[in-house]
């Protein structure tokens, strides 16, 4: 009998062991890793990044763990529009110039972006060269309104983006190409796909006709994502 307990003991002890270094070769897996952007996605990967999107400082050490550059920038605004967790992307092929984000936007944004090229890949047989946005902060609330709820963007928390340009040169907008029954739409649906595992709200042209020009990304705190 004792031989017995010993044994199933040793089993047990062997398999924990087993267990923690296949974590140990897994991090996407494990829920005590630091997050690193370049893991493939694992089962803790969303509660991670869940983490990440809620505290800048861990969303900071995210971005660096991860290589990802990045210019911290200061505090900026007052009232309803003021922004104390500003940073800007230095390296992802933003145009006119990456705009000032929370990092909880930079964080969805790099994973987006990597996304979105291997779309463009498959679907175009071409790279992304650029992304067009239409900016991410604007001191205002819901729709312009003058009463209400203020926008994601009052505070850079969120950032709208209008078309591509490719490699190869081929230009692709939301506003044209939405609706079109060509490969362009088709890779315009799939990016904003893309977009919903990377942002907390996700809106495009089938939304409201305000979105019929631009994709909307923002990293508002709720449950539950909104991909429309």
């Amino acid at each position: 009998m004792f031989d017995r307990w010993v044994i199933a003991v040793l089993l047990i002890v062997a398999a924990a062991l087993a267990g923690r270094a296949w974590l140990e070769q897994h991090p996407e897996h494990n829920p005590y890793a630091p997050l690193d952007l370049r893991d493939p996605p694992g089962w803790a990967t969303a509660a991670k990044l869940r983490q990440a999107r809620q505290d800048g400082e861990v969303c900071r050490a995210v971005l660096e763990r991860s290589e990802v550059s990045f210019e911290p920038l200061p505090a900026a605004g007052e009232g309803a529009c003021y922004r104390p967790d500003r940073l800007r992307l230095s390296e992802q092929p933003l145009r006119p110039e990456p705009p000032p984000t929370t990092c909880a936007v930079a964080l969805g944004l790099e994973r987006w972006l990597e996304n979105a090229n291997r779309v463009a890949l498959a679907r175009l047989d071409s790279e992304i060269r650029s992304v067009r946005h239409l900016g991410a902060y604007s001191c205002r609330r819901l729709y312009g309104r003058s009463e209400g709820a203020w926008s994601e963007h009052a505070t850079g928390n969120a950032i709208d983006i209008a078309g591509f340009t490719l490699e190869d040169g081929t230009e692709i907008s939301v506003l044209a190409d939405w609706n079109g029954s060509g490969v362009k739409a088709t890779f315009l649906r799939e990016a904003r796909n893309a977009a919903c595992d990377d942002f907390a709200t996700v809106l495009g042209p089938d939304y409201n006709a305000a979105h019929r020009d631009h994709f909307h990304f923002d990293q508002a705190a709720r449950w539950g994502g909104v991909c429309r």
